[in-house]
């Protein structure tokens, strides 16, 4: 559960990085797919690591 929470965390610490480049890359359609890009690939890394954290919690117990 302590995973998952720090997880959640770091993922939401990631959108909340990007706020304050919001309005600046906003205004550069290049810099705001950077961004976007970035935040999704950072949060979908996070969700990978935690899909294996999950695998391998349900390997130890069977």
């Amino acid at each position: 559960m302590l995973k998952t929470l720090g997880y959640v965390i770091s993922a939401l610490s990631v959108v909340l990085l990007a706020v304050p480049s919001w309005k600046s890359a906003s205004e550069h359609p290049v810099l705001l797919f950077a961004l976007m890009a970035g935040m999704a690939t950072s949060i979908l890394g996070m969700f990978l690591r935690w899909l294996s954290y999950l695998n391998e919690q349900k390997r130890k117990k069977s």
